[in-house]
């Protein structure tokens, strides 16, 4: 099952600087084939349902390894049954109803 997912992956227990821990996680997305949209707050991700979640497992096991005691991750996930979807046909869907380009992640 395609699931489209908005996650953020916090190390806890680390100082205040957390970009090495996002981008020890960017590098597993990217190398699972997942193709990482990175965000202010988080990463937006596209996939199979169980090469998402191994992926998001990975990065807890990775932080852990890193010397994070503890991870936690907030998550937003959709799947669709009635079609296929991806993060870039929802995103021109809306651009085509506000008829200009929206600002778009980074």
């Amino acid at each position: 099952m395609n699931v489209i997912v908005d996650i953020a992956i916090i190390p806890i227990g680390v100082g205040l600087s957390l970009s090495r821990y996002v981008a020890a996680c960017e590098k597993i997305f990217t190398e699972a084939g997942l193709d990482p949209t990175l965000h202010a707050n988080g990463t937006n991700i596209e996939g199979e349902w169980d090469d998402v979640m191994a992926a998001l497992k990975q990065c807890h096991e990775i932080l852990h390894t890193m010397g994070a005691p503890r991870v936690a991750t907030n998550m937003r996930l959709g799947t669709r049954t009635d079609r296929t979807q991806t993060m870039d046909d929802k995103l021109k869907a809306v651009r085509s109803k506000i008829g200009s380009r929206a600002r778009t992640a980074c």
